[in-house]
């Protein structure tokens, strides 16, 4: 018997750590580590210890005679990334760490997203090393909260990995405060020997094309947040009063907003899905949606497991027509003689057999269109129909545009292009890539380019809007690293103001900090309102009643 890893994987790397045979890949060791959809485990030499079962932080994996039904496709899936994927057998290595100072370190992380998390899991393990975790809002967890889609579910249980560390003595909860507004970044390198930003992406990349800023032509960020209850984004209105919507771009974004604006609302109400939006979406005309690519399905963005789950919407057809399915020479040629990149032989696999697949009448549909681009989003005062351009291959897998042009009529116009940084004040900016110029973690000066000391960054203000939560994991390890390397080399400057004074600062200037108790009195409550209609949990959905909740006494004035 072997395991499978399936749909709901993170790549967080935490069963390669624990696998006594090797047999989980790619490992963080590995180059194919940055850019891997998922993890996988090698059928031939899995020894069925269940070590990585345990360990999983988002329960993706299982033994294959227990395998459920909707999991099926992924015993395939492992061993196929095995037939061009050659791996030794041992144990993982990981190097051994520096030999600390006893005196204290001090470290301000800005940002509670999954490289602020894992970078302070690295950090608080060692005694001498505090901790302090400031985000702007008196949510915790990024995109986790606010970014994985309500129906996976399983994804989010990541949350207990972060939980563990909240939990430290070393750690303590800045949240509600707002760097830059609350407190400066100049303060902070007063009072920590390093700090380290972790603020993520959470701005959209833009079209650049006519019609773009016409109601109706709303960037996916907007509508990902708004259904995942973002305090910034809980009183957008969307109308979903047109029976087509398209979606430009086709990662997991793109198929995030797909399967939400098709999935039955009588489904999305198990989950944490925001009040207002199931009550948009329960009144929704929408019946078919539009992903349409660049590229051709060789380079869909999209990973494996999200494809494959498509399949799983109830009353949902996946159309895909085979003439969208051109490939290039180079790929086609490498398809025909089995030497094609497993993974990417797998998307095309997907693909034929969901465009093989019978239609249903009457059903919703997601329809997929590759090779084309939007030039014109048109209306008068509202999105009413997109004109779309027609592509094709050159040599080399390059694209360039055809004559033929399309129009669909659809109401609602989603970009889904990519995300993007903006500056950080008091760093160093480099617009063209979106990120802080950095070395290994350490934040480069904009003019020499020479390490700032004790300033640092994680995750996709680092390196750019790419990867998930597992790439996000290496991320945070590696800065931590650094600041535990420079730490021990002596290259951080000790505090000159003791960072004890931090709450009635930020208090003085208007912020209502939430500590680990408000932030577990949100919690306790969000999941009790939760159960009491099934679901996981009900989210607050403005900052009112986050730190009115988080601030609640008992009967005697002690706070909860």
């Amino acid at each position: 018997m072997t395991h499978v890893i399936t749909r709901s994987c993170c790549n967080d790397g935490s069963c390669v750590a624990v696998c006594p045979v090797n047999c989980i890949h790619p490992t963080p060791d590995e180059p194919d580590f940055l850019t891997a959809e998922m993890l996988y485990i090698d059928p031939e030499t899995c020894i069925d210890c269940g070590a990585c079962i345990d360990e999983c932080p988002v329960s993706a994996i299982y033994p294959d005679d227990q395998l459920p039904e909707r999991e099926e496709p992924f015993l395939q899936i492992n061993a196929d990334y095995y037939k061009d994927h050659d791996v030794e057998g041992g144990l993982v290595r990981h190097p051994k760490p520096p030999q600390l100072p006893d005196t204290e370190l001090r470290v301000a992380i800005v940002g509670a997203g999954p490289a602020a998390f894992y970078a302070a899991q690295e950090l608080v393990k060692k005694a001498q090393v505090r901790v302090d975790m400031f985000d702007r809002l008196p949510t915790p967890y990024g995109l986790v909260r606010a970014g994985v889609a309500p129906d996976h579910a399983q994804t989010k249980g990541v949350e207990e990995t972060f939980a563990a560390v909240e939990r430290k003595r070393n750690f303590t909860y800045h949240l509600g405060v707002e760097v830059g507004e609350h407190i400066t970044h100049d303060e902070l390198r007063e009072r920590y020997g390093a700090v380290l930003y972790a603020v993520g992406a959470a701005h959209d990349r833009r079209l650049d094309i006519p019609g773009e800023d016409l109601a109706g032509s709303i960037a996916a960020t907007d509508f990902v947040a708004w259904y995942n209850g973002h305090p910034d984004h809980a009183q957008r209105e969307f109308d979903l009063s047109a029976e087509r919507a398209v979606v430009i771009g086709n990662g997991n974004v793109a198929l995030d907003v797909a399967r939400i604006l098709v999935t039955d609302p009588d489904e999305l109400a198990r989950t944490d899905i925001a009040d207002h939006a199931l009550d948009v979406l329960r009144a929704s005309k929408v019946r078919e949606v539009v992903v349409v690519g660049r590229r051709g399905i060789e380079h869909g963005a999209f990973t494996n497991g999200e494809f494959v789950s498509l399949a799983d919407l109830e009353g949902v057809d996946v159309v895909i027509d085979e003439s969208e399915l051109t490939l290039s020479e180079e790929t086609a040629a490498a398809l025909a003689d089995d030497s094609l990149d497993s993974v990417i032989a797998t998307k095309i696999r997907l693909a034929r057999e969901f465009a093989a697949m019978p239609r249903t009448e009457g059903s919703r549909r997601i329809v997929f269109r590759f090779l084309t681009s939007p030039v014109e989003i048109t209306g008068d005062g509202a999105a009413a129909s997109v004109k779309l351009v027609r592509n094709r291959y050159i040599g080399d897998g390059g694209i360039e545009r055809t004559d033929e042009i399309s129009e669909l009529d659809a109401g609602l116009i989603v970009r889904s292009i990519g995300y993007r940084s903006r500056p950080i004040k008091g760093l160093p900016f480099d617009e063209g890539r979106s990120v802080v110029p950095n070395a290994g973690s350490r934040v480069l000066d904009g003019s020499a380019g020479d390490p700032i000391p004790g300033v640092f960054v994680a995750g996709w203000v680092k390196r750019g809007p790419t990867g998930g939560i597992g790439r996000n994991r290496l991320c945070g390890e590696e800065a931590a690293a650094a600041i535990l390397a420079d730490f021990a080399a002596g290259a951080l400057t000790d505090p000159a103001v003791d960072n004890s004074d931090v709450a009635d600062l930020v208090a003085s200037r208007g912020a209502h900090r939430v500590d680990l108790a408000g932030w577990k009195r949100i919690d306790a409550a969000e999941r009790e309102a939760g159960s009491e209609s099934g679901r996981r949990r009900v989210k607050f959905v403005s900052v009112e009643e986050m730190t009115g909740v988080a601030g609640q006494a008992d009967p005697v004035g002690q706070a909860l």
